[in-house]
This record gives C-alpha cells, structure tokens and sequence, in this order.
C-alpha cells in the first residue's frame, strides 16, 4: 500500500459522505497503517499540487479536502462497491470516444473507463453491460471527449464478450483477497479493514461486476462480494473504539455511510 493510494481508500472508507478530514485524522490513521508522519505530510503536499487535494483551515486546525473531480471518483468507487446492482435488460453499452491523443493520459482514461465497469473490445472500443450512462459522459467531459454511445444487443455467444474483460486475472486476485484470521483488537480490525477495503477497490480495475448472466461458472466474484461486505461488518464493529476516538463527523460512521 503506497501513501496516497492509502489516503484515497480512506477517504472513500471512513471520511464520506464528507469530503473534507483534519490533518490530525489522516495522520493517526495512516500511522496505524505504518506510514510516518512526515509521509503522510509529503503525501498530502504531492496530491496537492496534483490537485487532488485542496489545503483548508478552520481557526487553527488544518484540513484537506478532496477536489471536485477526485470526490466524483470517489463515488463512483463506492456506488459500484456498496449498492446493489441495477437489473440489466440483457444489451449492451458500446462507447466510441475520440481520443485522447496522448498516451498517458489515453491509459488513465482507460483505467477510469475500466473502474466504471468497461471493457475494451478493441483498441478505442469499450464495452459495458449494467454500466451508468450518466457516469460515463459525466468522465467523458472530465476529458473534453466526445463519443458515440450504442446500446445494443450481443448476437453471438457470451465467451465472445467476456475477452474483453480480465475476468481470469481478477479471480486469481480474489483467492488472495481475505485475510486468514480476524483481529480482535481494534487497531488491528482497522488494519485488516483498511487493507481489504483497499484490495477490493482495486479490484474493480479488473472485475466490472458483469450481471450474473454473463458470468463464467465458478467466477469467484460474486461470492467474494457477499463475504466482503460480512467481514467489513465485523471489522467495523471491532475497530469502532478507534475511529470514534478521532474528530471525524459521526455520519462517516454510520451505516447509511458504511
């Protein structure tokens, strides 16, 4: 787990619905997790000048809160984590952008296009079954894109679909994905809870949570989804103590907001 990829699983696990935490929050729980303090300050400070984080003071204590874009990936992460999926109707979303031209940013338009739920039929061609329209156009203006969106239905065999999505790669993750044990303390609950959260989000780069229709037998997703929400459960329970130490509002503790 790097640093700023820590901060965003805990912004996403335990600051929202809020989008804003005191600096002395983020450092006691990223300490938990074995980062310094010094860190932590450098990695606030590098995610500011990315903008993903924007510096705020209230009298004398001193916040950061999520930027407008990085809030939005925030939601979209837990939409697709915590709520229940939508029927499907059984057709597809195809979407057809024009550009981006340059590489790296082609690659994370990519990667948020995956985190949404697409998968690329080919090169500049992005496929999705129960994917949000909206959030899919809300991301192509973040880029200043313009696309052509079908929806459609697939006439041949679903093997022929499911190679567009690292469906093989995100099960072998799923085997490794539980710890072995459950910490009693709640130091050590916030550690393994802090940790899973942080392993399932990822992978949503590769699982795009396809309707249970379109699954391969045995996929391992859906039933690891049911056991990670069981164990989240319990582990907030254990690590409770902890959290309601810090100054976060208690709405970031609720269950509406878990």
């Amino acid at each position: 787990m790097r640093a700023r990829s820590t901060l965003f699983t805990i912004f996403l696990e335990y600051v929202y619905p809020e989008r804003r935490a005191p600096v002395r929050d983020l450092i006691a729980m990223m300490e938990v997790l074995g980062f310094s303090e010094a860190a932590v300050r450098a990695a606030l400070s590098r995610s500011a000048k990315r903008g993903w984080v924007e510096p705020r003071r209230l009298g004398r204590l001193a916040y950061y809160a999520l930027s407008d874009r990085v809030y939005w990936q925030v939601r979209q992460v837990r939409k697709r984590l915590y709520d229940p999926p939508s029927p499907w109707d059984g057709r597809f979303l195809l979407v057809l952008p024009e550009g981006p031209k340059e590489r790296g940013e082609r690659e994370r338009f990519r990667r948020e296009m995956a985190l949404l739920g697409y998968g690329s039929l080919q090169s500049g061609v992005y496929l999705g079954a129960g994917v949000d329209p909206a959030a899919t156009r809300e991301l192509l203006a973040f880029y200043g894109l313009s696309a052509t969106l079908f929806r459609a239905e697939h006439l041949g065999a679903k093997e022929e679909v499911l190679r567009a999505f690292p469906l093989e790669e995100a099960s072998a993750h799923y085997q490794a994905l539980f710890p072995q044990g459950v910490p009693e303390d709640p130091l050590g609950a916030f550690q393994a809870l802090t940790r899973l959260v942080h392993e399932m989000r990822k992978l949503l780069f590769l699982d795009p949570l396809l309707p249970p229709e379109l699954l391969p037998p045995n996929f391992p997703g859906l039933a690891a989804r049911e056991r990670f929400l069981a164990l989240r459960e319990v582990l907030y329970r254990r690590a409770e103590p902890f959290l309601k130490e810090l100054s976060l509002p208690f709405s970031a503790l609720s269950p509406q907001a878990r």
